[in-house]
């Protein structure tokens, strides 16, 4: 019981890494669309694809 508890914790602070190093990398490599005030319905669908991915990097490093 102890070892699957401890492999569960030891997991999850792995993935938090991971999405912690994500977002660093998001913010460096794409662009920042709060920045340059894009309204998002008339964003295209690349544009919405990134901004969705970064939400979801950026929400699963703050967790």
């Amino acid at each position: 019981m102890y070892n699957k508890r401890f492999y569960y914790l030891q997991n999850t602070n792995m993935k938090k890494q991971l999405f912690k190093i994500l977002a660093k990398l998001n913010k460096v490599v794409l662009p920042s669309y709060t920045k340059q005030r894009l309204d998002l319905s008339k964003a295209s669908k690349l544009q919405m694809a990134i901004f969705g991915w970064k939400l979801f990097v950026t929400k699963n490093a703050l967790d």
